[in-house]
């Protein structure tokens, strides 16, 4: 998953990255509003944060330069202005969330995971397909190869998770938090876990594996 950062601190922005990347997120940062516009139009980005007081183009007319072009990204302000007013004109900017600096890193996390989650497709009713794969979320049914495989509700859950993001990395934290609603934590192996199994079920047998790793960044389900 890959975010936008702007903001014209840079040794904030660079700590943020760290932090960001160490759970599973790649960060492109942007140090005013005029660079955070051109990373914008070039990138294809899952999340932006950004803050109000940008040099160039302020925060709240880049957030509503952002919302007009597309309007299911999710936009994070986080800035040192802290009043009713500015809270106010942020969100109403097109701004999903806004945050107060100084802040807790995990609270920062858990703002990002729950933008995410309100992102993610709404899979009800849908039918998927990748390759030779096909899922019908409607029917809860999966296929590979004409042949029907029998998953249990949280090895679907994560299978239509992948394939609703497929050709794209998942980090470990996003799935974590998009299956299980809660952060990931490196010491335990339930991501890794699952997307063992789910291979069991859906690759094995077959020629050409659909869900792959990324070294350092998570997994995805790639159609060849």
């Amino acid at each position: 998953m890959i975010i936008l950062l702007v903001d014209g601190n840079i040794l904030a922005a660079d700590f943020i990255k760290k932090g960001l990347s160490e759970n599973g997120f790649q960060v492109d940062i942007a140090g005013d509003g005029l660079a955070g516009k051109r990373l914008f139009e070039t990138g294809n980005y899952d999340l932006v944060m950004m803050d109000i007081a940008l040099p160039h183009i302020d925060g709240l007319e880049l957030c509503r330069q952002m919302r007009q072009k597309r309007s299911d990204l999710p936009i994070l302000i986080v800035t040192g202005r802290g009043n009713t007013q500015d809270k106010v004109a942020g969100l109403g900017s097109g701004a999903d969330d806004y945050l107060l600096k100084p802040f807790h890193f995990e609270e920062l996390l858990a703002r990002i995971h729950a933008l995410l989650r309100r992102r993610a497709p709404n899979a009800a009713g849908r039918s998927f397909k990748a390759a030779d794969l096909e899922v019908d979320a409607f029917k809860r049914t999966v296929t590979r190869g004409g042949k029907s495989l029998q998953l249990t509700a949280t090895e679907f859950s994560l299978l239509v998770l992948l394939i609703t993001h497929k050709n794209r990395v998942l980090s470990k934290a996003f799935i974590s938090a998009s299956i299980w609603g809660i952060d990931f934590e490196r010491r335990t192996n339930l991501v890794s876990v699952y997307i063992n199994y789910l291979r069991g079920k859906i690759d094995k047998g077959f020629d050409v594996p659909l869900i792959l790793t990324v070294i350092n960044e998570g997994y995805m389900l790639k159609e060849p």
